[in-house]
């Protein structure tokens, strides 16, 4: 099969991660057959350097004719003084709204052989922790209005949380066709007591579970749910909720699981063109030194084969290969504990790539 992949491999340590990420899919593409394309996009902080703006109509072009694109995270410490609309960041929320990818999932998995590595007790990871946070992506407050102004002297910042009722349903069905396809259980976390998006989706989902009578559906307050996901994650199955709190959460959730590094993700709109990328940042601290961990992004590419290309066998078999890595004590710096050897970026790569052409 031959398929076209967009490349951003971002800023500061991201470059080193897609890098070892393109090493593997390469190994795959060897042993099933295949041929990649690989066309290099800049967006962030590249972008900025190169062309004045953080993405350019001449990069997003090359992510719409793309079957997926891959994406090394963006920012640092090097463009932090540009105004709001120039900062890398916005080159990540445009390249969303311009490919149309409206639902974001991360899963929040604990890898067994990183239980040590979890700041929870361990009766409550022995409960397990397997639920996957479906985020709308391209509405709400990110894309709402934003303005500072003064008033009467005194300076004054607003910012809108826009949402119709059509975002919420087609991220809704996303929820509850998730959970169909896990342990029917879905949950929609949001603000209802304060926010009248938060109840305009409320209305919505409780609508659309009519359609879903095999799904147990519920609600909570968000802020009860980042006290849950720390206090008893097993109860969650998927989590459907907005933007900036699919956010927060996601991040939270990622860190109950041993490791920031070990988290992929995939956003998708109406079609099979996907975006994926790790859910870390992009480490500018530890840049160039052969430190950051890549397999989230290596498992990213395996969302992607799975997603966008239909390759599931080829995807089971990067996953199965980073847990053989850790089975046998591999470690990057993020997610050391007792008993386990310390390795680079390129080596752990290296044994992945081990694992995959045994």
């Amino acid at each position: 099969m031959n398929k076209t992949i967009g490349v951003i491999r971002g800023d500061c340590s991201s470059r080193e991660i897609v890098e070892q990420t393109l090493r593997v899919l390469d190994a795959v593409a060897d042993k099933y057959g295949h041929t990649w394309t690989y066309v290099p996009v800049a967006m962030g902080g590249d972008a900025i350097d190169q062309y004045g703006e953080p993405l350019p109509e001449h990069e997003l072009e090359k992510c719409l004719a793309a079957d997926a694109v891959l994406l090394g995270a963006v920012g640092g410490p090097k463009w932090e003084g540009l105004p709001g609309e120039k900062r890398p960041e916005k080159g990540l929320l445009a390249l969303r709204k311009g490919m149309g990818l409206f639902s974001n999932l991360r899963p929040a998995k604990i890898w067994p052989q990183l239980a040590d590595a979890s700041p929870l007790k361990k009766e409550i990871i022995d409960k397990g922790i397997d639920f996957v946070i479906v985020r709308e992506l391209t509405g709400g407050v990110y894309f709402g209005k934003h303005t500072t102004e003064t008033v009467n002297g005194v300076r004054q910042a607003l910012d809108l949380m826009p949402y119709d009722e059509n975002e919420i349903r087609r991220i809704g069905r996303v929820g509850f066709e998730t959970a169909m396809k896990r342990r029917k259980k879905l949950t929609l976390v949001d603000k209802a007591n304060v926010l009248d998006t938060s109840r305009l989706w409320r209305a919505v989902l409780y609508d659309l579970a009519k359609d879903y009578p095999e799904v147990e559906f519920d609600v909570m307050f968000v802020d009860n749910a980042a006290m849950q996901i720390c206090k008893n994650p097993s109860q969650f199955d998927t989590i459907v909720t907005e933007n900036m709190f699919g956010d927060i959460l996601s991040d939270e959730a990622s860190e109950i699981t041993g490791s920031i590094g070990m988290i992929p993700s995939s956003s998708l709109g109406e079609g099979t063109r996907g975006l994926y990328e790790p859910i870390h940042g992009s480490a500018p601290d530890i840049a160039g030194k052969n430190l950051v961990n890549p397999l989230a992004c290596i498992l990213s590419a395996a969302m992607m084969l799975r997603y966008s290309f239909g390759m599931e066998e080829e995807a089971a078999d990067i996953e199965s290969s980073v847990e053989a890595v850790l089975n046998d004590g591999l470690r990057t710096a993020d997610m050391m504990s007792e008993n386990t050897t310390k390795v680079g970026t390129r080596e752990m790569t290296d044994a992945v790539l081990e694992k995959l052409n045994a």
